[in-house]
């Protein structure tokens, strides 16, 4: 199945995940999608993700919800930059996600960064999410 916003798709699951209080969801397998998960565990909003092989040429991501004191650990999360409508900051007109306390997930020539990784790279490109 042919899916026209992959990274809006996988926020939504877990999203989902999260207010059914999952321990983990899966989502189909991409690269892009793989590099923001690591993005987001690097960064402590997931306990992990691993690749599972349904059959030939097709892959899941089973992706860990993190929980702290019986509550998400990710409040928010919202995509930024749509098919409709894509979203590209420069570093510096890149906006901070509840004044530092959230993160924002960037597609930038130097691979999937965080909005901090961004700002030490000096590199900009496009507002994939943010997360708090």
């Amino acid at each position: 199945m042919a899916f026209s916003d992959p990274i809006g798709d996988m926020i939504t699951r877990i999203r989902n995940g999260q207010k059914a209080r999952k321990t983990s969801v899966k989502s189909p397998a991409s690269t892009l999608r793989e590099n923001a998960l690591e993005v987001l565990k690097r960064e402590g909003y997931i306990r992990g993700y691993s690749r599972e092989t349904v059959r030939a040429g097709i892959e899941n991501l089973i992706i860990e919800l993190k929980y702290f004191e019986n509550e998400p650990v990710i409040t928010k999360i919202d995509r930024v930059s749509k098919p409709g409508r894509r979203v590209y900051s420069k570093i510096k007109e890149l906006p901070r996600v509840y004044n530092g306390l959230g993160i924002s997930v960037l597609s930038t020539p130097k691979g999937v960064l965080s909005d901090g990784q961004a700002r030490e790279m000096n590199v900009g490109g496009e507002v994939l999410f943010s997360v708090y």
